[in-house]
C-alpha cells in the first residue's frame, strides 16, 4: 500500500508568508490545478482514509473529552478512551485517573 502524499500549498516554498497548508490552486494557467506531469499531487476525493479508521486515534480508540469521574462510566474500554480536558485541575485529574484505571479505561494524555 503507498503512503498518502502531504498537500502543501503550491508555492509554499516561494512566500514564507503564504505558509505550509493546503490550498487549491485556483489559477486559470495553473500547472498544478491542470495535473501537469512532474507536480505534487492535488488532495481529492481518492486520497480518504477508510470509513472505519477515519477520525479514531492512532491507537485504533475512539477519543473522547472528558471533564469529571463520572462521565468515565459512560465510556466502552473496548472501543473508546479518555482524553482529559485541558481545563481539569490537578486534583480532579487524579479522581478521573483513578476511575479510569477501575473501569479499565484507558487515558491519552
Amino acid at each position: 500500500m503507498t503512503k498518502k502524499p502531504t498537500f502543501k500549498r503550491q508555492e509554499h516554498w516561494r512566500y514564507k508568508k503564504l505558509g505550509d497548508s493546503y490550498r487549491r490552486p485556483r489559477g486559470k494557467l495553473s500547472k498544478r490545478r491542470r495535473y501537469q506531469a512532474r507536480k505534487p499531487a492535488m488532495a481529492r476525493v481518492g486520497y480518504g482514509s477508510p470509513k472505519a479508521t477515519r477520525g479514531l486515534h492512532p491507537s485504533g480508540y475512539k477519543d473522547i473529552l472528558v471533564e469529571n469521574a463520572e462521565e468515565i462510566k459512560a465510556l466502552n474500554p473496548e472501543t473508546d478512551a479518555a482524553r482529559i480536558s485541558a481545563t481539569v485541575g490537578k486534583r480532579k485529574r487524579q479522581l478521573i485517573v483513578a476511575k479510569a484505571q477501575q473501569y479499565g479505561v484507558k487515558i491519552l494524555n
